[in-house]
């Protein structure tokens, strides 16, 4: 079974989740967007103006297959 695992970033700091065993792409991509709406509160909560929050999905040679970006704009 493929190798997965995450990598999220806010403001310039990074974190990844140890490798995990999903069956399929598509499963991979639906533990990311499970995954990623649990910790996307916190993200919102946490993120300051002109700055990105992001979850990674990786495979396992760490090359990142999907990401999911939350922006902060400042617009005036």
């Amino acid at each position: 079974m493929p190798l997965f695992s995450f990598r999220t970033e806010n403001g310039g700091r990074a974190s990844a989740s140890e490798p995990c065993e999903i069956a399929t792409r598509d499963e991979a991509w639906k533990e990311l967007t499970k995954v990623c709406g649990d910790l996307i509160v916190e993200g919102c909560r946490n993120l300051k103006p002109d700055s990105e929050w992001s979850m990674e999905l990786l495979d396992g040679g760490d090359a990142p297959l999907f990401r999911i970006r939350l922006v902060a704009e400042t617009l005036v």
